[in-house]
């Protein structure tokens, strides 16, 4: 079922995304070469608990961390661990946190060192297949416009559009209806409609589409071992556009 959030909800969620936004601007500053994922989990988890919310992928369905920290070729769902971050890596952090009741989720990739033009390339166009996604949004507007306006931009840079995972409604679970695809048929799907809150959440490879699950249960990788890059915001819908919630 697919909830419409009241005000006094909205403004719950909009302080939970806060916090996601200022925890993974904070991971932006401290990340570097040689430092360890774990490292960033715990950065992550203390600014979390300190602003008096919870991180809400820690123990989600048993998942370890309080952060996913996916690199390079790993698409999303990396788990943090002692593997160092090396110079020129992509890392992808995926970050969640529940305030009074409410979910927050955002995601950035970021760039260590230096990173290779290519890479840094894959970041810039997922991140902007973001934008090109919410230009379309109102209410009334259908889920495949969103879906093909995120589609058409990346592979218009030849980037492969993941399939397997989509972005999803948000309020009081992280994960509630409607799927959010970042491909799809314009004019089709769901039509949104006002006070709706989705994460959407470009997961964009350089090479192909295809994706496996490593034996960790959790970490995504792309088939062809090329990179892939992950941007994602919580977003309200408002009868004339969005309000970007974790921004």
């Amino acid at each position: 079922m697919i909830s419409i959030k009241s005000d006094q909800e909205i403004e719950l969620m909009r302080r939970a995304n806060q916090i996601v936004r200022d925890t993974l601007n904070l991971l932006e500053e401290k990340i570097r070469v040689g430092m360890t994922t774990k490292e960033l989990d715990k950065i992550a988890h203390d600014y979390i608990i300190s602003q008096d919310a919870v991180p809400s992928f820690l123990g989600y369905e048993g998942y370890p961390a309080s952060v996913c920290t996916s690199i390079n070729e790993e698409v999303v769902h990396g788990i943090p661990s002692d593997r160092v971050i090396q110079d020129g890596d992509l890392v992808s952090v995926d970050c969640g946190s529940i305030y009074k009741g409410y979910n927050g989720d955002a995601a950035r990739t970021y760039l260590v060192g230096n990173v290779s033009e290519e890479k840094r390339k894959l970041a810039e166009v997922t991140k902007q297949c973001f934008f090109e996604g919410i230009k379309v949004l109102k209410a009334g507007v259908r889920l495949g416009d969103l879906g093909h306006a995120i589609q058409s931009y990346a592979e218009s840079f030849g980037y492969g559009v993941v399939r397997d995972l989509v972005g999803h409604g948000i309020g009081q679970d992280m994960h509630e209806d409607p799927e959010v695809p970042n491909y799809g048929k314009a004019g089709h799907g769901l039509r949104l409609r006002a006070n709706m809150t989705i994460a959407i959440e470009p997961m964009i490879n350089m090479g192909t589409e295809r994706v496996l699950m490593l034996d960790d249960g959790w970490t995504i990788v792309t088939k062809d071992g090329k990179p892939s890059a992950h941007y994602e915001n919580t977003v309200l819908i408002t009868e004339d556009g969005v309000e970007i919630l974790s921004l």
